[in-house]
């Protein structure tokens, strides 16, 4: 059962600028192993963690670098999760993140999908106080 969807773009020039005038951004938003990496893979992963948010319906319990964007061998984008930020995702009963990015023509571009069974949606929901879905 889909329970978020979060979808997120980001001018990568702008992007770039951000970081050349703040450069401590790249500690406080990329886990060690991203920020070795280009500026329009960086802010594919900025926008891929920025729609994770989304799909999980805000911030809450959510911290940046939690959160590393990196890759299956066939290329496949997927999320590591670590801290409170894996925790925080299997309290709300989320058992999938689906992610799909792209970058071109200055924009990076990020979607992701958020899965729970329901039997673990009714149970994050019993324990936020609210009624099963």
């Amino acid at each position: 059962m889909i329970v978020g969807v979060g979808v997120d773009l980001v001018d990568i020039p702008r992007f770039e600028r951000s970081i050349q005038r703040t450069p401590r951004l790249m500690e406080r938003l990329f886990a060690e192993g991203e920020r070795r990496l280009r500026p329009p893979s960086l802010a594919a992963r900025y926008a891929a963690k920025e729609a994770l948010i989304k799909a999980l319906g805000g911030s809450d319990g959510v911290h940046w670098t939690d959160i590393e964007v990196g890759s299956e061998p066939s290329g496949r984008p997927v999320f590591t999760l670590g801290g409170e930020t894996a925790r925080t995702v299997q309290e709300r009963g989320i058992t999938a993140l689906h992610l799909s990015l792209s970058h071109d023509a200055g924009i990076a571009v990020a979607y992701v999908v958020a899965e729970a069974e329901e039997a673990a949606t009714a149970e994050a929901d019993r324990r936020a106080g609210g009624a099963a879905r």
